[in-house]
């Protein structure tokens, strides 16, 4: 075996040469070195704040469900290494894709038939878009190539993705004038429980069927629109966007990547709303946080349609499609959360982190305060200061990555009453301390 690097030859080796996410080269911030993790807890290589562990409130980025080193993942990691890590899927198949493919079928909303297995959740929005554009052009209706969002949405970092996050406030504006020109109705207003604003639905209703002739598809977050903006609202407007789309033959694409897997307290958050998509995304916790995996699933209606056309096949083929390994952990994951009590875990994280947050709403700087499923947000009034939030949190023993505005949290459902309360205490520090 390779000789261990020390800590800090791990770290000058890092500045020198590892291009972090949404940093500079070189970062200007140290990071924190993990060497392991079990559980909700992330042991570091060296203390920090005072700190050898931290609780994980942000499940890796909202993928790892069931926590770390798992045993039943862990077991179906190893099993499916002893047959094959990989094989091409062009001209093959496997078990683990199939029995995959055919559960995610089984636990989607109908009519969603046929599966689309892709590397991450940015290349299924990828999958999903062209699955769209090329449906109309198979079906004779090249002219409808645009996409519809609504403004505050995020979808991935890959060309299409960028093309219906939000052009103005989000990450992506620099691209403006090089990506895709699509059409955007304004956010939707805020608040899960609240009843749908009619003059928004006028408005939702109005940019469809004025662009009608042109769109090929809606595409947005249901219920929770994520990195956008952290954001709740009512599922009554994805009731009037799949009456409208009916209305006015347009596809239906919903980004669950975020959602999916019980995050907001349904298994999907399509289910909020009583709909189902022509299309739908999934991705991040499909693995629970093992491997990079992501689905595109569509109707029978799609797939028909593309079948029929000049070129009867989805010209999309990644090297790495539905990887056998990543495919048996994503169903053992799958069969691990239903075999649960998921939706009961999920509600009692939602009463831990009301408690635990609701106290943040007198500290000065905090615009607003909410929480939905296993999601806690601390918006504060001013952009925040990352490194003494970060602090902050770290100090309390919890590892959270706030951005812009927002202090939030999404931890792993296993998170237990004790764990909770830490994260809540850690959020309210980071928003004093941001």
């Amino acid at each position: 075996m390779p000789e261990r690097l020390t800590t800090q030859e791990l770290l000058q080796l890092d500045r020198q040469h590892v291009w972090h996410p949404y940093g500079p080269m070189p970062g200007r911030q140290e990071p924190l070195v993990v060497e392991s993790a079990a559980g909700v807890r992330l042991r570091l290589a060296e203390p920090a704040e005072g700190r050898t562990e931290l609780v994980d409130g942000m499940s890796s980025w909202w993928s790892a469900i069931h926590g770390y080193n798992h045993p039943v993942l862990n077991e179906a990691a190893h099993s499916q290494l002893e047959r094959m890590s990989h094989v091409m899927f062009g001209g093959l198949t496997h078990e683990p894709a199939v029995r995959l493919a055919a559960r995610l079928v089984e636990i989607t909303p109908e009519p969603l038939r046929h599966v689309f297995l892709t590397d991450s959740g940015s290349v299924s929005v990828e999958v999903a878009v062209k699955m769209c554009l090329q449906y109309w052009r198979s079906v004779g209706r090249p002219d409808k190539r645009r996409l519809m969002t609504w403004r505050r949405g995020y979808h991935g970092d890959t060309w299409q993705p960028m093309a219906v996050c939000d052009p103005d406030g989000g990450m992506h504006h620099l691209w403006s004038g090089v990506l895709p020109r699509q059409v955007f109705a304004d956010a939707p207003p805020p608040g899960f429980d609240t009843e749908p604003d009619e003059a928004y639905v006028r408005h939702l209703r109005e940019v469809i069927g004025r662009h009608a002739d042109e769109l090929a598809a809606v595409i947005v977050e249901p219920v929770v629109q994520g990195a956008g903006g952290m954001r709740f609202h009512s599922p009554g407007y994805l009731r009037v966007l799949r009456e409208a789309c009916d209305e006015h033959g347009v596809l239906l694409v919903l980004d669950e990547i975020a959602t999916g897997f019980g995050r907001t307290g349904a298994l999907f958050a399509a289910g909020h709303a009583g709909i189902s998509p022509d299309v739908m995304c999934v991705g991040k916790a499909l693995t629970g946080g093992y491997l990079t995996m992501g689905a595109t699933l569509c109707t029978a209606r799609v797939a028909e349609g593309i079948s029929r056309g000049e070129v009867p096949v989805l010209a999309h083929g990644p090297t790495f499609m539905a990887n056998p390994l990543a495919a048996a952990i994503a169903e053992a994951s799958i069969e691990l959360l239903l075999s649960q009590d998921w939706p009961g875990e999920v509600k009692r994280i939602e009463a831990g982190l009301r408690e635990g947050l609701a106290a943040a709403e007198d500290l000065p700087g905090v615009r607003d305060v909410r929480v939905l499923g296993a999601i806690g947000v601390i918006q504060l009034d001013h952009e925040v200061d990352m490194a003494a939030a970060t602090r902050a949190a770290v100090r309390e023993g919890v590892w959270l990555r706030p951005f812009r505005d927002l202090i939030y949290t999404m931890p792993p459902y296993i998170t237990g009453d004790e764990d909770v309360a830490r994260i809540g205490a850690a959020v309210r520090a980071a928003a004093a301390a941001g």
